[in-house]
């Protein structure tokens, strides 16, 4: 079990319960897993860009990344249907305690001038995304080795119905909100 994941059942859960007045502990909000996405435009026509992209998420995430295709051709950004995009991983269970962990306590610090997380980043439904215009935050990644700095979405995706019960579970569980 990793700490994070440790803080929850035995402070955090409980804390939960209490505050919004819930009968059950399987009515209390938790994480259900994160999505990583990055948006490569040029990946289209620089195949190296794209392998480079995928090695780095893979390195970030402790998982494989898969490569994302276009859906539909758009003429204007010279991009055809099955040309490849992006690409993402979806992190569950162990994997996604171990990265929430690694991005609240090592890579968010490390952002230059940081003042806290935006809590205009929820959908309405309690999950919450975030942008990181500097994948190189990241303590796994080989700075040497990196040749283009890109950008990285996550998605926290959680059990809860609202967004103040969403950001409830995420500022007990250690996210920095401003």
């Amino acid at each position: 079990m990793t700490r994070a994941q440790n803080v929850y059942k035995e402070k955090v859960a409980p804390e939960l319960k209490q505050e919004f007045g819930y009968e059950s502990f399987m009515q209390v909000p938790a994480l259900r897993y994160i999505s990583l996405n990055m948006g490569l435009g040029e990946a289209s026509q620089d195949n190296k860009l794209l392998q480079d992209a995928v090695n780095e998420l893979s390195v970030i995430a402790g998982q494989k990344a898969i490569v994302t295709r276009a859906k539909k051709s758009i003429a204007a950004f010279k991009i055809r249907q099955g040309m490849p995009v992006g690409c993402k991983v979806t992190l569950r269970r162990m994997q996604m305690w171990e990265f929430f962990e690694k991005l609240v306590n090592f890579a968010l610090p490390r952002v230059k001038d940081f003042r806290g997380l935006s809590d205009r980043g929820f959908d309405g439904r309690g999950n919450y995304t975030l942008g990181i215009r500097e994948h190189t935050i990241f303590p796994d990644l080989n700075q040497e080795k990196v040749d283009r700095i890109k950008g990285l979405n996550v998605t926290i995706v959680t059990s809860a119905h609202t967004d103040k019960e969403g950001k409830s579970l995420l500022s007990n569980l250690g996210m920095p909100f401003a």
